[in-house]
């Protein structure tokens, strides 16, 4: 397509199209970067210009963008049954499949797969639930919900409330039963402490609050295995066990928000089986389908579903599209690929290690503090002092500087803050690593020189 398009594009895009976690006025003096194509790790602009997919989509692409099998099944349902609800003792098969499939690929305890549209439905339906379940436990004192700092748990109300991102909350009031804690990002708050000593001070966080708030009034803590937009804080491994150790102490549930981890990210099928947990409630969505379908859900441990199933009464709550077909065949579909071509398992022997090794030499260059992973999520740091760990002025600019000369190098690198991250699909070989290491080098070598030229 050429410029004159593009230009089209962008001007009806300006005038008719809000887009989410946007200044409109910044984006419609910039023009937007339209995207019209993709294959395997690549997108492709409306210029023709090709970018490796270092943020998998929006951290949901994990299979890439080529796979014919989820676009056959989704056809093939659409072909047979496009719609029909869950609602008034009715399902299909294809809900029933996927339900049953996502709980024998969970740990023991899970079993039970409540569907929603997206993530932030699915934390919606996680806050139901929670009451839910104390109300018919005969103890409708515990409301309280506990959450973290920066954390990132959706966008509708109970969604954003739940996250814990300062900027969203100053838009709307916030539910008055959700409070926060500290987070676990040890580079930006360790205050001298060594990674294992600081994991136990943040966990021990948790069960100041709950001291505070009372044991009998507080109903669960939730929490992302590893934060995802708040900047891919990896927790250090002092601190989940600390974690499960007090919410085992004072009676609270446990709701785990693996959005983003579920499905492979970390090595493991999800992220609560690498880090040893045994949460009440999951949340997943994202790459279930690939992101070829908006599918989300809970997944309900053993303890929560037999209070829901065995003591009666309606739970009043779902939506007109929880486990639509068409999504649900697109999860089967995504499944199936995960098992027969042993992503999980590859990500955790092969290209995890891989991108390990290659990231951390990017922890010699002068514009980074610090490169972490797991699995296939990264970060590095941006810092104008390496010794002292000071940031460039204004906060965030550095990482704007850093995520344009990404994409100007071919490579869709996020800026969160001061922090690039990336988590690309998990499809991706050690040769594309490679590529997209030496791309984010490339990135930064530019960057430096934008932000040291003044």
């Amino acid at each position: 397509m050429n410029d004159l398009t593009a230009s089209v594009a962008q001007a009806l895009d300006a005038a008719h199209h809000l887009h989410p976690f946007t200044d409109f006025h910044e984006l419609n003096e910039q023009g937007t970067r339209v995207i019209t194509r993709a294959e395997h790790i690549y997108i492709e602009d409306i210029h023709g210009q090709r970018f490796l997919d270092g943020m998998s989509g929006l951290w949901c692409c994990n299979l890439g963008y080529s796979r014919h099998e989820i676009v056959d099944a989704v056809t093939k349902q659409l072909n047979t049954l496009p719609f029909y609800n869950n609602f008034f003792q009715c399902t299909h098969p294809p809900a029933i499949e996927l339900a049953a499939q996502i709980a024998d690929m969970s740990p023991p305890h899970l079993n039970n797969v409540f569907f929603t549209n997206s993530g932030s439905e699915g934390n919606d339906t996680v806050v139901r639930m929670v009451r839910r379940y104390w109300d018919l436990k005969d103890q409708p004192s515990k409301r309280m919900i506990i959450s973290r700092e920066n954390a990132y748990h959706g966008s509708t109300i109970a969604g954003a409330s739940l996250g814990g991102m300062s900027g969203v909350h100053k838009q709307f009031e916030t539910l008055p039963y959700v409070t926060h804690i500290a987070q676990p990002y040890w580079f930006g708050d360790n205050n001298g402490m060594e990674p294992e000593e600081f994991g136990r001070v943040a966990a021990q966080a948790l069960e100041t609050r709950i001291q505070e708030l009372g044991p009998d009034n507080v109903a669960a803590f939730i929490a992302e295995p590893v934060q995802g937009a708040g900047g891919v804080i990896i927790p250090p491994e002092s601190y989940w066990p600390e974690i499960r150790s007090i919410l085992e102490r004072y009676d609270i549930l446990l709701v785990m928000d693996e959005v983003i981890c579920g499905f492979g990210r970390t090595g493991e099928m999800f992220a609560n089986i690498h880090y040893g947990m045994k949460p009440d409630l999951v949340t997943f969505a994202k790459a279930v389908t690939n992101g070829y379908q908006p599918l989300g859900g809970v997944l309900v441990g053993d303890r929560v579903a037999e209070v829901l199933k065995s003591r009666g009464g309606e739970f009043g709550h779902g939506f007109t599209y929880s486990g639509h077909p068409a999504a649900c065949a697109a999860g089967l579909a995504t499944l199936k690929i995960l098992r027969e071509e042993n992503i999980v398992q590859n990500v955790k022997a092969v290209t995890g290690p891989y991108l390990a090794k290659r990231w951390a030499e990017l922890k010699d260059h002068p514009l980074v503090g610090e490169s972490r992973t797991l699995g296939l999520f990264g970060a590095i740091e941006l810092v104008k002092n390496k010794a002292t760990r000071e940031r460039f002025s204004p906060s965030g600019y550095a990482g704007m500087v850093c995520r344009q000369a990404s994409l100007d190098n071919g490579l869709v690198m996020r800026a969160t803050g001061d922090t690039m991250i990336i988590a690309p699909p998990l499809i991706i070989s050690c040769d594309e690593i490679d590529i997209l290491v030496e791309r984010a080098k490339a990135a930064l070598d530019d960057a430096y020189k934008t932000l040291t030229a003044t």
